[in-house]
C-alpha cells in the first residue's frame, strides 16, 4: 500500500541544492538520446553524461534526452551543467518523495513534474512513480524515477516512424505527447479502479465481512494517494496553456486545452469515487444490520413459538396429585397433539402476517 507520507530524514540540515538520493533502490540508469526533424532522425545510447554532447541554440532538430532511473548524483550534475539546470532543479529531480505535480520558469527552459501513475493488479495497489521534464528551445529532457517497462515507447515509435506531426514541430509538442500519454494512461487505471469498486459494492451487499472492509479501507486510502497525485496537474496545464513562457508557442493551444479537459474529467471521477466509497460504508454497516435483524427475527420468532408450548409443558410438570389428565390413559399424545397444532396454528399466521 503506497504511503501518503514518506520520509525525508535524510535531507535535514542539509544545503539547499544538495543532491541526495531521498528514497529508492539503485537501479541501472539507461540514458538515450534522440535527436529529430522533419526529415530524419538519430537514435543513440549513451553510458553516461560524459558522452553527451549538448544542442547548440540555433540547432534547428529537437533532442530529446530521456533517462530511466534516478542518475547518481554526479551524472545529473554534469548533464544539468550541460543544460543550466539550477541546483534546485536537479535536487527536485533526485527528490521523489511528496511531490506535487509543478511547474517552473527559469526562463530559458521550464520545469515540469508530475506523476505516472500504474495500477497492480495482482497486489490491488496504485504504483506511482515521479516523471520531470525539462522543456528548452530545442531540447526536453525527460527522467522517470524508474527503469522498469518503457513507457514513452509510444511516442518514441511515432518519432521514429514519422507518424503525426510530432517531427514537424518543435520540443513544446514532444512535451505535449509526453503530457498526453500520461493523462490517457490515468484512464486505464481509473477503468480497474472503478471494476474494484463494482465488485466491492457487490460484496458489501451480499456477503459483507471483516475482510470485505478492510478491502474496502485500503481502496479508500489508495484513493487518496491518487487524487493527492493528479489532482495538481490541473494546475500545470493551465499554466501550460495561458501561455506565460516563449517556449510554449500559440499552436499548442488547441492541444492543451485537450490535455486540460481530460483532467479536468479525471478529476471528476476521483471525485465521484470518493463519494461512492463513502456511501458504501454506509451499505455495508446497513447491510449488516439487516443480518443482524434477520437474525434476530428469526430467534424472535421461534422464542414466541415456544412460549406456550413452555407454558402447557410447566403446567402438567407441576406433578399435582390431583390432576385429572395425569391419570388419563390418552393424556400424553393429547396434550402433545395440542401443542403440535398450536405452534403449526402459529407459523401459519406468522406467514399470513409475512413474518416469515
Amino acid at each position: 500500500m503506497p504511503r501518503l507520507f514518506k520520509k525525508r530524514t535524510v535531507k535535514t540540515g542539509l544545503a539547499p541544492g544538495s543532491l541526495v538520493r531521498v528514497e529508492g533502490e539503485r537501479e541501472e540508469v539507461s540514458i538515450t538520446v534522440l535527436r529529430y526533424d522533419e526529415w530524419s532522425f538519430l537514435e543513440s545510447d549513451m553510458a553516461g553524461a560524459k558522452d553527451f554532447f549538448p544542442p547548440e541554440k540555433d540547432d534547428p532538430t529537437v533532442t530529446w534526452v530521456n533517462v530511466q532511473g534516478l542518475p547518481e548524483p554526479g551524472v545529473l550534475k554534469q548533464l544539468g551543467g550541460f543544460f543550466g539546470l539550477h541546483p534546485l532543479v536537479q535536487e527536485d529531480i533526485l527528490n521523489t518523495t511528496d511531490h506535487r505535480p509543478k511547474i517552473e520558469d527559469y526562463g530559458d527552459y521550464l520545469y515540469i513534474t508530475l506523476k505516472i501513475i500504474g495500477f497492480k493488479k495482482e497486489d490491488q495497489e496504485v504504483d506511482i512513480e515521479q516523471v520531470s521534464l525539462i522543456l528548452g528551445s530545442n531540447y526536453v529532457i525527460s527522467i522517470r524515477e524508474r527503469t522498469g517497462g518503457n513507457f514513452f515507447e509510444p511516442v518514441r515509435e511515432r518519432i521514429t516512424k514519422g507518424k503525426g506531426r510530432i517531427r514537424k514541430l518543435k520540443s513544446d509538442y514532444l512535451v505535449y505527447s509526453i503530457l498526453d500519454l500520461i493523462v490517457d494512461n490515468y484512464f486505464d487505471v481509473l477503468e480497474s479502479f472503478g471494476d474494484m469498486i463494482d465488485v466491492l459494492e457487490d460484496m458489501f451487499i451480499h456477503n459483507p465481512s471483516q475482510m470485505t472492509l478492510k478491502t474496502f479501507h485500503s481502496l479508500k486510502r489508495e484513493i487518496l494517494y491518487l487524487r493527492k497525485s493528479v489532482w495538481p496537474l490541473r494546475e500545470v496545464v493551465s499554466s501550460l496553456e495561458r501561455g506565460d513562457s516563449e517556449l510554449i508557442g500559440e499552436s499548442l493551444d488547441l492541444y492543451l486545452r485537450d490535455i486540460y479537459d481530460h483532467v479536468t474529467q479525471i478529476i471528476d471521477i476521483i471525485e465521484t469515487f470518493r463519494d461512492m466509497l463513502s456511501e458504501m460504508l454506509d451499505i455495508y454497516l446497513s447491510s449488516i444490520s439487516n443480518r443482524i435483524n434477520e437474525v434476530m427475527k428469526l430467534l424472535t420468532i421461534i422464542t414466541i413459538l415456544f412460549i406456550p408450548l413452555t407454558f402447557i409443558a410447566g403446567v402438567y410438570g407441576m406433578n399435582f396429585r390431583y390432576m385429572p389428565e395425569l391419570e388419563w390413559s390418552w393424556g400424553y399424545p393429547a396434550v402433545m397433539l395440542v401443542m403440535g397444532f398450536i405452534a403449526i396454528g402459529m407459523v401459519f399466521y406468522f406467514r399470513k402476517k409475512r413474518w416469515l
